[in-house]
């Protein structure tokens, strides 16, 4: 973790993905925290999805073949992967003190982790990873199960990075600002 402090707790596990919250519910106001939810579209009729954890999702569109035909592109080296795997939104910006709820409405497991500078993730697999050195957070991530919850709160007033440590193009940036 870098030198900013701050909590994320794991919240629970949903039995079933519920249907979606806004992106950005951010009304402090009447006592919502802002939001971020972790999608992906896994085909829940796809067996190839089993050996590495099955799909949760009720309906998703993207098999596995599919999948791996997005994760490079023959003009980048940087992480590509399929563009249903996301943070939504990826960047929001918050005040001193606000806390975000993070929510899994994907079918797979994701992690939402805190990292100084953007990286690899810890899945072994050099098509997940496009040659990136494993941000050094990600080995000791908290995976966050298929319709499962988390919180971010303490934040210190700055930039802070977050990416999926599986997925690792799957990255968010939370800005932390008072308010003028």
């Amino acid at each position: 973790m870098n030198t900013n402090q701050f909590t994320l707790t794991f919240i629970s596990l949903a039995a079933s993905l519920a249907m979606p919250l806004p992106a950005a519910a951010h009304d402090e106001h009447h006592g919502h925290a802002a939001s971020i939810s972790i999608r992906d579209d896994c085909d829940p009729r796809d067996p190839t999805w089993a050996p590495s954890g099955g799909c949760l999702r009720k309906e998703g569109d993207v098999n596995m073949a599919e999948f791996r035909l997005e994760l490079s592109s023959p003009f980048s080296a940087a992480v590509i992967g399929h563009q249903a795997w996301r943070n939504d939104p990826s960047y929001l910006e918050i005040e001193p003190g606000e806390r975000v709820q993070i929510r899994n409405r994907g079918g797979r497991t994701h992690t939402f982790t805190e990292v100084q500078n953007y990286g690899g993730g810890k899945i072994p697999n050099p098509a997940l990873n496009m040659g990136l050195i494993t941000a050094p957070e990600c080995p000791a991530s908290i995976d966050i199960p298929a319709g499962g919850k988390a919180e971010v709160s303490g934040l210190a007033e700055g930039n802070h990075h977050f990416q999926c440590c599986i997925h690792p193009w799957m990255r968010a940036l939370i800005k932390v600002k008072a308010e003028d």
